[in-house]
């Protein structure tokens, strides 16, 4: 019996560590984009690095479940096929002795993505959101890129080129006023950065400068200037997003502690749907794989295919289901009549339900 669980335990566990490899890259890589452009554009690859970790235990919630998922359809589809189910059967080895090393592993699984949706996953995921959003703090060289659009308070900034670590050229900058009035066109050939980290204040010192200023009966003045200099607080944006947590970065107990203070607040029944549906989502995603287990191993079993890309493609099939159900469950937290904090366990007590079902049925033939 040892032999022939090690056996199965063995090409489980080969295309669970291949298919996390390969959904883990999928979704980082997705992820990944605007934080290599702007590495691109300068800032430091510690940065880059950074993001990956803090992102990854929110991956990992999503592709290990799924990994299970696809090595149970794979390994039980291909012993099926090959009559070993049924061999082993006849040997007088239950199901629940073929599968019990598996479901020990697992249960396992479980708790690691329980502990890193209700705990470890939020606030890595809040320090990559931030990391990326405070990256003008040290780095705010990295913002300007020719062709596009930079705001500031009350100002918008084109450039045409960058040249080493902190100069511009070709600057073009328009100034508003508080209702949106343009006051101000400026063009200098080029321009000079200076940070102040403490104040988080990007000093702008521009040369040869063409300056226009318009009225309130949109005349225009045109002044010539060899120098001009302007402060723009870049930090006051990323001071301000430190105010508040959402919830969805929240760990566990903050967000239990935040849903009891809104009771007592009497808060309204959409902002307590919405908590409510975050503490609901993570608990339902942290159980999905023993949900994947019970229904992946009766169907494998009774699809019973040698070929590997049939178990792939209904692996993809009913995680995609399962995943689009919680997602779309978790968008109605503007409708709180509908429940959609108990809407949201509906995929795993299908997926459970369906599963031990299948696979009753197959251990009674």
């Amino acid at each position: 019996m040892w032999t022939l669980n090690r056996y199965i335990t063995r090409d489980f566990l080969i295309v669970f560590s291949m298919a996390i490899g390969i959904l883990t890259f999928g979704m980082l890589g997705a992820r990944l984009g605007e934080v290599l452009e702007l590495l691109s554009r300068g800032i430091p690859v510690e940065n880059f690095f950074k993001f990956i970790f803090y992102t990854m235990p929110v991956i990992l919630i999503y592709t290990i479940p799924w990994s299970v998922l696809v090595a149970t359809m794979v390994v039980f589809g291909r012993l099926s096929a090959d009559s070993e189910v049924t061999a082993m059967r006849a040997c007088g080895v239950s199901l629940l002795q073929i599968v019990a090393p598996l479901l020990l592993f697992v249960i396992g699984m479980t708790a690691i993505c329980f502990y890193l949706q209700v705990y470890a996953g939020p606030p890595m995921l809040g320090k990559a959101r931030a990391l990326m959003r405070n990256t003008a703090a040290t780095q705010p060289m990295a913002i300007f890129e020719p062709g596009q659009q930079i705001e500031f308070e009350g100002a918008v900034i084109y450039i045409d080129d960058k040249v080493g670590t902190d100069e511009l050229r070709g600057v073009q900058i328009f100034m508003f006023d508080d209702k949106l009035n343009l006051t101000q066109d400026i063009f200098a050939e080029k321009a000079k950065l200076t940070v102040k980290e403490d104040s988080m204040l990007l000093n702008i010192k521009l040369f040869k400068c063409v300056i226009g200023s318009y009225g309130s009966d949109n005349s225009k003045q045109t002044l010539f200037n060899d120098e001009l200099e302007f402060n723009f607080d870049y930090g006051k944006a990323i001071n301000e997003a430190k105010v508040g947590v959402r919830a969805k970065f929240m760990p566990a107990d903050q967000l239990l502690a935040r849903i009891k203070i809104e009771r007592k607040r009497g808060a309204s029944a959409e902002d307590m749907c919405e908590l409510e549906v975050e503490l609901n989502q993570r608990i339902a995603l942290a159980l999905s794989p023993i949900a994947f287990l019970l229904l992946g191993l009766p169907l494998a079993i009774r699809t019973s295919r040698r070929e590997t890309s049939v178990g792939l493609f209904l692996s993809v099939i009913l995680g995609g289901v399962f995943f689009l159900s919680i997602i779309v469950f978790e968008s109605l937290t503007s409708f709180p009549k509908l429940y959609p904090q108990y809407l949201i366990w509906l995929p795993n007590l299908v997926f459970q339900a369906l599963g031990a079902t299948m696979l009753y049925r197959v251990s009674q033939q």
